[in-house]
């Protein structure tokens, strides 16, 4: 399974005007399931937000992705997408933030309930994360589905009471419009309830962007896809970006093409003029 998620990325144009870019990141992470595959991260830069892209960078996946309700991933899911449909996997943590946000700026009694029975489901995967798929969906059936079954009991009957045009009416409908793809992480212990794996991902873009303020250039916003690619991954994996890179770099034109896994970050092993000066 992959997470997905997308950020403005700003580019210098013609002087001091700007315009907007996006940077797109897919995220593999196992861990939460005991998986075997190491974690890895890869961006992507593009000059707009339209679909055409996230079927580009996915053109031969065809499991699972987690991500937001973003419109340009809808073909991706479509049943006669070549070479199979992707299966939409929803996020709870956009769905939480809803009604977290008629609960904070409101006070809105059904933001505070809805929160408090996500926030349930949450719990629970907090004490499985790390668990093997079959013993994770075993205790979500056991636990999490009877909670699940009666938050969409619940967010149905509190539809019919609010205003269609109201901000309540317009927070649950987020959740029942996605319900499908909200509960199929009950059926499948791979599968987490949020697309952390990858707006985590995105976070260091979001900060940098106060500091390097824009890409000077459209092959700019590329090379930085692919430098975020690498950094990202590192970390992703516990190892030090700035070392890692620096002892490639200083490796890579002599190393035999046929080991070159081994300076991924996940086979890496320091050289020794690196061991030595740490």
């Amino acid at each position: 399974m992959v997470s997905s998620d997308d950020t403005r990325d700003p580019l210098a144009f013609q002087g001091l005007l700007t315009r907007t870019g996006r940077l797109w990141t897919y995220v593999r992470d196992d861990r939460p399931f005991a998986g075997p595959d190491p974690p890895a991260a890869i961006y992507y830069f593009s000059l707009d937000r339209t679909a055409a892209h996230p079927e580009a960078h996915l053109a031969r996946w065809h499991v699972l992705m987690q991500a937001d309700a973003h419109s340009g991933y809808n073909r991706l899911y479509e049943t006669d997408r070549k070479p199979a449909p992707i299966l939409k996997v929803a996020c709870w943590a956009h769905a939480r933030r809803c009604f977290f946000d008629l609960a904070r700026l409101n006070k809105a009694p059904i933001g505070i309930e809805a929160v408090a029975r996500i926030d349930a489901l949450f719990a629970i995967e907090r004490e499985i994360n790390g668990l093997p798929p079959a013993e994770r969906q075993h205790i979500r059936q056991d636990r999490s589905k009877p909670l699940v079954d009666a938050l969409g009991v619940w967010l149905r009957e509190q539809h019919t009471r609010v205003s269609s045009n109201g901000k309540t009416a317009k927070a649950i409908a987020y959740s029942l419009n996605l319900w499908d793809a909200l509960v199929r992480f009950l059926d499948d212990g791979r599968l987490c309830m949020s697309n952390n794996a990858a707006e985590p991902a995105m976070r260091p873009i979001a900060t940098g962007r106060r500091n390097w303020t824009f890409a000077g250039s459209d092959e700019g916003g590329r090379r930085a896809a692919a430098i975020d690619t690498l950094v990202e991954t590192a970390k992703l994996n516990d190892v030090d970006p700035i070392s890692w890179m620096a002892d490639i770099l200083a490796r890579l034109q002599d190393y035999p093409a046929k080991r070159i896994d081994e300076l991924l970050p996940w086979n890496w092993q320091p050289s020794q003029h690196q061991r030595a000066a740490a």
